[in-house]
């Protein structure tokens, strides 16, 4: 992928996730928020193109990334991109308590391989227009395709009926965490 389209996708999820409480609760909040959501970007797309799929429509409006379970190893380069994941944005003082945030998600994860929707946006000036439903459509055709389950998390509420609208069904609600998680499973 090129760094015009990464360029555009960091874009578009930044537009898309700025109030976000889970992707907030990972971004050290000070004065350099948006270099460190920048980074969480930058850090999401590595993971996606190494061990899942990164998309972006044709049009750059919208996008998202998925990884496959099955494929998620540990390297050399993840792990770099993580020790960077940590300097870069989740800042030092806090990587344990975002290290037990994942650990309790993880918790719920299905046991056998399945999709994990990391990220799903659309430029807030294109949404409404179905431009997430199509991205949706594909993701779960893709899936099916593999025969997988596919599994998201959100902390979103007008989400909620997007997902269940496509046949999503709520798995746990987390509420530990200073907000509440919402984990669906299709």
């Amino acid at each position: 992928m090129n760094q015009s389209n990464k360029n555009d996708i960091i874009n578009i999820l930044t537009d898309s996730f700025q109030n976000n409480k889970s992707t907030n609760f990972v971004v050290q909040q000070d004065s350099k928020r948006a270099k460190r959501f920048r980074s969480l970007i930058e850090y999401s797309i590595f993971h996606g193109e190494k061990f899942g799929e990164v998309f972006l429509s044709e049009d750059k409006t919208s996008c998202y990334i998925i990884l496959d379970t099955e494929k998620k190893k540990l390297t050399w380069s993840s792990l770099i991109w993580d020790l960077r994941l940590v300097l870069k944005c989740i800042g030092i003082a806090r990587v344990i308590k975002v290290m037990k945030r994942e650990a309790l998600i993880k918790s719920h994860h299905p046991k056998k391989d399945f999709i994990h929707l990391w990220y799903i946006g659309v430029s807030p000036a294109k949404q409404g227009e179905g431009k997430g439903t199509k991205l949706m459509q594909k993701i779960i055709d893709k899936a099916q395709s593999q025969n997988k389950k596919i599994f998201l998390e959100t902390s979103t509420q007008r989400n909620f009926k997007f997902y269940e609208s496509f046949g999503f069904t709520e798995v746990v609600t987390l509420d530990q965490l200073g907000y509440s998680l919402k984990m669906f499973s299709l």
